[in-house]
């Protein structure tokens, strides 16, 4: 199955949640990153590891299927 086909198939309802998750784990992250106000270094690098990891957790939720939709 190559990526766009597991890409389209139906995604388990546990990474729907995961994905969710990881969706609003970026945009708190984007938002740390684009703050109109000055913010410590620290704070501004856990942003961008923050956004980073919501990013990596919504592609691999999404690109998650049954063994079903597989075959």
């Amino acid at each position: 199955m190559n990526v766009i086909k597991r890409a389209k198939a139906p995604t388990p309802k546990f990474f729907k949640v995961l994905r969710n998750i990881g969706l609003v784990l970026a945009a708190v992250g984007g938002t740390i990153l684009a703050a109109p106000v000055a913010l410590p270094v620290a704070i501004v690098s856990i942003g961008g590891y923050i956004a980073v990891a919501g990013g990596v957790i919504s592609a691999v939720s999404q690109l998650t299927s049954t063994k079903d939709a597989i075959q």
